[in-house]
């Protein structure tokens, strides 16, 4: 499987800085039956096949459909780990990632170490995170949250695409994120990286 990733890289199928979200994924796709980060084909789709592997072509995350910059966040309302409702509206007064992801998502996963970095560096500066799960299975949702050291909000309805923040947000991939001000109004969405590291610093200081 490897000489089949190279080659699809090296042939130009696949463009060389999605190689590393690809393999973070595929690793994620074999171990946890397939799954996909997209309610259809979209998005970013990841195939496996006996003889072949399949990548759609990416759509550029600040196109995605969603809520645009300035709106108010409707407010969510759902349980937290331990069946405690948890409102995003109790975050007023912070700076807010909030972070629709899932333990099954591979793009996800791979963004959350650099969630941690920032969070640890800014959560005493008036920053918090709410991530919320497009999960099934709480094990599997508590799992993830342990190893990749989220310590931060998390709420679910364990109700995978059937959640109520489907239609609330008009998700349609994960993962999706958006940064909201402290009074709940969107600042910008889907920021990963270096782009949400220099965004929060602007907001922030370093």
């Amino acid at each position: 499987m490897a000489s089949q990733i190279e080659n699809l890289v090296v042939t130009k199928l696949i463009p060389m800085n999605y190689f590393p979200l690809l393999c973070s994924c595929l690793l994620l796709l074999i171990c946890n039956g397939c799954e996909v980060a997209c309610k259809d084909s979209k998005q970013t789709k990841v195939t496996t096949t006996a003889s072949a592997i399949a990548v759609t072509e990416v759509t550029d995350q600040n196109t995605l459909i969603g809520l645009k910059t300035g709106q108010q966040a409707p407010d969510i309302s759902l349980p937290d780990p331990e069946g405690n409702t948890k409102t995003l509206s109790s975050l007023r007064g912070k700076y807010v990632l909030l972070d629709f992801w899932a333990s099954w998502c591979g793009p996800c996963r791979f963004e959350n170490p650099n969630v941690v970095r920032l969070y640890q560096k800014y959560k005493d500066k008036d920053f918090d995170v709410l991530s919320v799960s497009l999960d099934s299975d709480k094990k599997s949702w508590l799992r993830a949250i342990e190893a990749d050291g989220m310590e931060w909000n998390h709420v679910s309805d364990l109700k995978k695409w059937e959640s109520s923040v489907i239609p609330l947000y008009n998700i349609e991939s994960i993962p999706m994120t958006y940064l909201l001000d402290k009074n709940g109004l969107i600042l910008a969405k889907n920021l990963r990286g270096n782009d949400l590291e220099q965004k929060l610093a602007s907001l922030l200081g370093k």
